[in-house]
């Protein structure tokens, strides 16, 4: 098991990590009858693919003895009405190295193979776009 769920009520939930004992606290939005206090859960999602992508880069840039400490991501996600869901999900990374052509196109194309970008439905466009330093 990777994590327990609890229902605290009031459209908020607490999540568990078993492993680390981390938790995470969703909070419907206000558009959807929340207090938008905490990440809803389709936001969760949206970050989850800005957060796994700088993971598969950083694995990746290990291997290369490149170090991007201190980029960061900039997460937009937009939802559709009817069925209420993620329709596009906008990432915007702003990468804290000068790095040569040919290490930008190594971890962006590694970015691209993270498991979260590859489970997402297709229907869900990703707009990803990288700026260097």
């Amino acid at each position: 098991m990777t994590s327990k769920v609890t229902y605290l009520g009031d459209l908020r939930t607490s999540s568990i990590h078993l492993q680390s004992g981390s938790e995470i606290i969703s909070d419907a939005p206000v558009d959807n009858n929340g207090k938008g206090e905490a990440f809803s859960p389709t936001d969760t999602v949206a970050n989850a693919l800005a957060s796994c992508m700088f993971t598969v880069m950083g694995i990746k840039a290990r291997s290369m003895d490149v170090d991007f400490s201190g980029s960061t991501a900039e997460v937009t996600k937009i939802m559709q009405a009817e069925p209420r869901k993620i329709s596009e999900i906008q990432v915007i990374f702003h990468m804290d190295i000068e790095a040569d052509a040919k290490t930008r196109t190594i971890l962006e194309r590694t970015a691209l193979t993270c498991p979260v970008y590859l489970s997402l439905n297709p229907d869900i466009k990703k707009v990803i776009t990288f700026n260097w330093k």
